[in-house]
């Protein structure tokens, strides 16, 4: 039987920018508790002038900058081909990379958002598609994406590195997928019991009323989250969040 080891580095992350006239100021409070963040590409969500304002504010705030990617806006088609997948993937990144770039920084993570997390989620071969795109655009951004068997079937194919995410506010089944049937939590004292369970035991509680092992490497918060500030404070106070790049590092002893 595997021990239980005490976690005591781990990655939190958001989503920022995701809609019109964005003000990073608001989300100020949320920024300071995470680790990673990321940032809308204008594609599926948010605008050129949002990416702007939100890099021009968190430029100097030592935290990571991911691309959040999508489909476009508005549309509801999700059969797309592997070079569509793989040209609306480029091309989100390619902006954010752009942007990063004009203010001396580097993105380093990718993580889905919406209906691509979904699929990604689900569809080992839509995974597959965009794991390859983002390696494409380079071999060492991390592929964020829900923690479960899919994602490390992509680690080990693929040789990308990858980051196993866990919700704090979403129902999991006994085999540690998401039950999308069932709305989210905006309870925070439950969320952070889950937290504190996941820290010691790498355990969450599933729907059959039970618990269920599982294996991540960084927290994503909803922003859009009644409780999202609330939240990420309270959490904070127990653990403060680190990269998933440098809590690797620590690990091997390099630091």
């Amino acid at each position: 039987m595997e021990e239980n080891r005490i976690i005591k580095y781990i990655d939190f992350n958001c989503d920022l920018a995701q809609s019109e006239e964005y003000k990073a100021e608001n989300d100020a409070e949320l920024i300071e508790n995470m680790s990673s963040l990321n940032i809308s590409c204008g594609f599926h969500a948010g605008d050129p002038l949002s990416i702007k304002k939100v890099l021009e504010y968190c430029r100097h705030k030592s935290k990571v900058i991911g691309a959040s990617i999508g489909f476009p806006k508005n549309s509801a088609k999700t059969d797309y081909s592997e070079d569509e997948i793989e040209a609306i993937v480029l091309y989100q990144i390619g902006a954010l990379a752009s942007f990063a770039k004009a203010y001396s920084l580097e993105i380093e993570h990718v993580r889905p958002h919406g209906e691509m997390y979904k699929i990604c989620a689900e569809n080992k071969e839509f995974a597959l598609s965009v794991a390859k795109s983002i390696q494409k655009f380079s071999k060492w951004l991390i592929y964020y994406g829900e923690a479960g068997e899919i994602i490390e079937n992509i680690a080990s194919e693929l040789d990308i590195n990858v980051a196993r995410e866990i919700h704090l506010d979403k129902n999991y089944s006994e085999t540690g997928v998401i039950d999308r049937n069932l709305g989210d939590i905006e309870n925070t004292e439950k969320s952070i019991a889950r937290l504190k369970r996941l820290l010691e035991t790498s355990e969450i509680d599933n729907t059959a009323g039970g618990l269920t092992k599982v294996k991540f490497d960084t927290i994503h918060f909803n922003s859009l989250a009644n409780n999202a500030k609330e939240l990420a404070k309270e959490a904070n106070s127990i653990i403060i969040p680190r990269p998933v790049n440098y809590n690797r590092v620590v690990e091997s002893g390099w630091v």
